[in-house]
């Protein structure tokens, strides 16, 4: 492969991110692939290209000692890294180059895998220095928001520890995130590598004579690495008993600062200060160093404490999730939570003979193999291939519209132009970014998830045009789509969610519209259950006393109804109204109480009227089958039927005029 490192940092720089970089660049030339390096340099117009460096034009930050930053457009350069002819582009920083890489992967349409090493929550006070809360949250936010965005842009990302993986999901990263601790060249940190007489001349440079404990530190002097802590912790030493020496080497913003407080604490023979040493020499201030301390919070993975154990220097750390599997207390060294308990510690390591002090920094040594550079080399290596793999069974996103909870999304593949929707909460979870390459697989979720977009879709119109219980919904999702269980399952509780389904307001509706139906309780109650209502709620939403109310509508439809029931006996009118009420979901108290309220006089003095007229309906019923007393007999059985009396019924035939044929 032909694979581009791009990094805002680089050799001669020394810091973790570099170490990383020429790690891994050194691992894969051993595997045979061809590596270069996109990085800058702090001159303003200046393109250099050498040994398969680029380097761009950069302005050094001095409020971030050691770090330059760059444009993240470079006309000039293009021209180089296009005749690279690069299978994968590697960014390794966020900003300046990082930035320039994800333009460059986009315009030469090649995979872009990014390795996150900086927690930057951790460096917000370089932009808020006077540490002013409304500063510092909305710092935090961006840094989330530009995290995500960045991981949002990358085919495939390396955590170098599970402790920046688990940060970058918080962020809401959805890329794949493989953890790959960075490798180190172990052969470069062994002691043997490094003579005697370089390790004495060393010591002597700095005025340590070769009985002196030194305890080192190496790395930027910058706020966020806590020296301050440790100078402090290593102040509180009884510097009569124990022949001991703090070593920092590094440089950086902090240096200044640092130096000072070492004065303030009177402590300026007990503390040395290097300042930026060559990388090279490097391993030679460990292999002079009888162990290795960092209070530091902020390290992705923390290669110092690596190193430090390769060239076996026991460490004092403060506890953190990237320092499992390398600290065994007592046996590779320690942990301290506060400046007393650092003290503390150097204390009781140095009151340990020194066969065993001798045996911990074999176990210090022994701790680290599984950080050897090839491993490293073949497991980013994998993961390149997985990328480019995975790039080349992709397709072009190439616009989206968004419709309230469904993303409308355009791709352009090799069959040409196609479309799938799917729902917003898919969308935001597979992190698609207009113009962004999208793989196969992905393809193949998305239009799994299409069916539940376009169910969703339906769903919401049915629902836009009356309302309905989770129960219809669930049938018209089982019953009228291929949707798996877990989809529909799924699909609901999101309408529910949204409140788009709610089985309580439901009820509570349809108890008020059916009342104001005239509707009665068991019927109500009969409506709810067949549309998929549990008991509980209907029982919850019945609660209320509300009998003078069920009382007050079986009245007004009784009254309503009253006046339709005609031609009967008043028996007849209360038995059929008792019945109107009992089908209208009337309870029987209620009946009895709605029957006993209302008024049938009329009805009692027109009973004879009444009986006359359901006669004259008989007669013309019947007249044209019989004759004579046949026909009155079917009058006579007719008006019984009725419910009226048999008094009223002879009354009424014998004062009807019968014609010859009737009589």
């Amino acid at each position: 492969m032909r694979i581009g490192l791009f990094s805002d940092t680089y050799s001669p720089d020394i810091n973790g991110v570099v170490s990383s970089i020429v790690t891994l660049q050194h691992a894969l030339e051993n595997l045979g692939h061809d590596v270069f390096v996109i990085t800058n340099q702090p001159k303003i117009f200046k393109v250099s290209y050498e040994n398969n460096v680029l380097r761009l034009p950069g302005l050094e930050l001095k409020a971030m000692y050691g770090y330059t930053m760059s444009s993240p457009v470079h006309l000039r350069a293009f021209k180089h890294i296009k005749e690279m002819k690069l299978d994968l582009i590697h960014a390794h920083t966020e900003f300046g180059i990082g930035l320039f890489a994800r333009i460059v992967a986009r315009r030469l349409d090649v995979p872009l895998v990014s390795t996150y090493h900086t927690t930057y929550e951790d460096y917000t006070h370089y932009i808020n220095p006077l540490h002013i809360k409304t500063v510092e949250k909305f710092a935090r936010i961006s840094v989330s928001k530009l995290s995500k965005l960045y991981g949002s842009s990358c085919q495939a990302m390396i955590s170098p520890s599970e402790k920046t993986k688990e940060m970058l999901l918080g962020y809401g990263i959805t890329r794949e995130i493989a953890v790959i601790p960075t490798g180190l060249d172990l052969k470069r940190f062994d002691k043997k590598h490094t003579p005697p007489s370089t390790v004495k001349s060393l010591r002597s440079k700095y005025g340590i004579t070769e009985e002196t404990f030194v305890i080192l530190y190496v790395g930027r002097l910058a706020r966020e690495k806590s020296i301050d802590f440790v100078i402090e912790g290593f102040s509180l030493l009884n510097f009569k008993n124990n022949d001991i020496k703090l070593m920092i080497v590094g440089g950086g913003p902090d240096a200044e600062h640092l130096q000072d407080l070492v004065k303030t604490l009177k402590i300026q023979d007990k503390v040395v200060f290097t300042g930026k040493i060559p990388s090279e020499e490097v391993p030679s201030y460990y292999h002079a160093a009888d162990a290795f301390v960092s209070a530091s919070l902020t390290e992705t993975q923390g290669m110092t404490f690596i190193e430090a154990l390769a060239a076996e220097c026991p460490l004092f750390a403060r506890p953190d999730d990237v320092l499992k599997g390398l600290i065994i207390e007592d046996e590779t060294g320690y942990f301290f939570k506060t400046t007393q308990e650092f003290a503390d510690k150097i204390v009781h390591h140095l009151s340990k003979p020194k066969t065993k002090r001798l045996a911990m920094r074999s176990l210090a040594k022994e701790q680290v193999r599984i950080y050897d550079d090839r491993e490293f080399g073949i497991a980013v290596e994998k993961v390149y291939q997985r990328t480019i793999h995975n790039f080349k069974h992709s397709v072009l996103l190439k616009s989206i519209k968004l419709k309230e909870d469904i993303a409308e999304c355009s791709f352009d593949g090799p069959k040409g132009p196609f479309k799938v929707v799917v729902t917003l909460e898919t969308f935001e979870k597979k992190g698609l970014k207009r113009l962004s390459m999208v793989a196969k697989k992905t393809i193949d979720e998305l239009l799994e998830d299409e069916k539940v977009a376009l169910a969703y879709q339906s769903c919401i119109k049915k629902l836009s045009l009356k309302d309905r219980t989770r129960k219809e919904i669930y049938d018209f999702l089982t019953q009228k789509t291929d949707l798996k269980m877990n989809q529909v399952n799924e699909l609901i509780a999101h309408l529910e969610k949204r409140n788009y389904i709610n089985d309580v307001r439901y009820t509570n509706s349809a108890i008020a519209n059916l009342s104001s139906l005239l509707q009665g309780k068991q019927r109500i109650i009969r409506t709810l259950k067949q549309n998929g209502i549990p008991q509980n709620l209907i029982d919850n939403a019945f609660k209320v006393d509300d009998e003078e109310i069920e009382i007050r509508n079986a009245l007004r439809y009784a009254e309503k109804i009253k006046p339709t029931i005609k031609d009967v006996s008043l028996k007849m009118k209360l038995q059929k109204l008792s019945n109107k009420l009992l089908s209208q979901g009337y309870e029987y108290d209620i009946i009895n109480t709605v029957m006993k309220s209302l008024s049938f006089s009329e009805d009692e003095r027109n009973q004879v009227a009444n009986c006359l007229n359901a006669a004259n309906k008989a007669v013309k019923k019947y007249a044209v089958k019989y004759q004579g007393s046949a026909l009155k007999n079917h009058v006579y059985s007719y008006l019984t039927q009725k419910g009226f009396e048999s008094d009223d019924i002879n009354t009424v035939i014998s004062e009807m005029e019968w014609t010859n044929e009737q009589s």
